[in-house]
């Protein structure tokens, strides 16, 4: 959870990386600030142990209605676990642990990613650090006939230049099978890559390398990729670009095997414009592109942006500016967007709300759920439709992840920490 700029160089996690300000394992003094209507229901509280806890990412669907995860922390080795929740005839969710990752120098460990599905129900995903060389992985689970999953991994990151290494985003997937994602370092100037991991008849997959970051156009992405109708690759970088405050690029294939890297934005990272995305990209239905940036606008919260790009140019626009780190908006969005069936974006904030959190002297929101409204004129219209805080259940803050929707439109979302034991939640929510 980042809240200001100067808050960046944070607390340590234990899968190696640097996040700002994280809530969670402390004593928090909550104030409950509840809307007239709550429509948040925290569907599971997990209790570490051989239970996951600290869930990261966001969850998928499957065509069945059950749902799956990553947790970076738990399980019988301590170091995550992937899960499954399936709903029951008479209501409520069932858990199953589906694996337990073990830092044991051939599984990854602390997966940040949530996991894709194929079309034959394998599970795919990335863990941030383990396998051979301690650089992360990419796995597969698979299905057994007799119940349960087993997991093979398909790459192990190397710490050498011509590799990318500690993934912290998710998997896409193309009708042949192929796998894309990205890592936040390594690659040729170590400022991360853009990877392809191809399937064989032998059942090897071979990783080709698609882009080295080099900061200029962009360094250490940590959100996913998305392709456009056309087959071009289009993701964000944390940071580099003209101002070092992270990118938008667009990868497009060629017919020698190739990919060329056009930079669509360089993001200003002052009062006019966001910076440092963290997120994802989605299309719309004419081809525009939404996100966020964790940083940026006048009060530093950051906000969520439209970018049109056209062989004509690019057109991009700053939808909202997030302004109140501790009361009446949303603080510092950290994972996509998405659209509901009337054209609204809905995403998270791991800060701001009016339910308040302290740590150690420092009061900030404990998250929420945004809403934002388009009317005539290009103009958009904020709504905080949630605030997180405290419950029955305990306390419930840091939504660090995105929101997935069924059929009927309830969101669904993980959060950090909170719950009954402070280790975490998958939760609903109804609009």
């Amino acid at each position: 959870m980042k809240l200001k700029e100067n808050s960046r160089q944070g607390k340590k996690l234990s899968f190696g990386w640097t996040a700002g300000l994280t809530i969670f394992g402390l004593t928090l003094l909550v104030t409950a600030t509840l809307a007239a209507a709550q429509t948040e229901t925290v569907l599971h509280s997990f209790k570490a142990g051989k239970d996951g806890f600290q869930p990261w990412a966001g969850l998928t669907f499957d065509s069945s209605g059950n749902l799956f995860g990553t947790t970076t922390a738990g399980g019988f080795y301590g170091v995550g676990t992937a899960f499954e929740f399936t709903p029951k005839a008479g209501g409520g969710w069932t858990e199953t642990v589906l694996h337990t990752f073990n830092n044991n120098g051939r599984d990854g460990y602390a997966p940040l990613a949530g996991l894709i599905i194929d079309s034959s129900g394998n599970l795919f995903g990335t863990t941030a650090n383990g396998g051979s060389q301690g650089a992360g992985t990419v796995f597969e689970l698979t299905p057994k006939a007799g119940g349960g999953y087993a997991e093979k991994i398909l790459h192990s990151f190397l710490k050498i230049t011509t590799d990318g290494n500690t993934p912290i985003g998710g998997l896409i997937i193309d009708s042949a099978g192929n796998l894309y994602g990205t890592t936040q370092n390594g690659g040729r100037n170590d400022y991360g890559t853009v990877f392809e991991l191809s399937p064989s008849t032998g059942g090897t997959w071979t990783e080709t390398i698609l882009w080295n970051f080099n900061n200029a156009n962009g360094a250490n992405p940590r959100a996913g990729l998305v392709f456009d109708s056309a087959g071009n690759l289009y993701g964000t970088t944390e940071k580099g670009g003209q101002f070092n405050f992270g990118a938008v690029y667009e990868l497009s294939p060629s017919s020698g095997g190739t990919w060329a890297e056009v930079v669509s934005h360089n993001f200003g990272g002052i009062s006019g414009d966001v910076a440092y995305p963290d997120a994802s990209l989605i299309f719309d239905s004419s081809g525009n592109l939404y996100g966020t940036g964790s940083y940026g606008g006048s009060r530093g919260g950051g906000g969520v942006f439209e970018l049109t790009v056209r062989p004509s140019g690019t057109s991009y626009t700053v939808l909202y500016f997030f302004n109140d780190v501790n009361g009446s908006d949303g603080y510092n969005s950290q994972s996509p967007v998405i659209f509901d069936s009337a054209g609204n974006l809905y995403g998270t904030t791991s800060a701001g709300g009016s339910g308040t959190c302290e740590q150690v002297g420092v009061v900030i929101g404990c998250g929420a759920i945004f809403k934002l409204t388009p009317s005539a004129g290009n103009s958009w219209t904020e709504t905080l439709a949630y605030s997180f805080n405290f419950a029955s259940t305990g306390y419930v803050q840091g939504p660090e992840s995105g929101l997935i929707s069924d059929a009927s439109g309830k969101l669904y979302g993980t959060t950090f920490g909170g719950g009954s034991l402070g280790d975490g939640t998958v939760f609903v929510f109804k609009p």
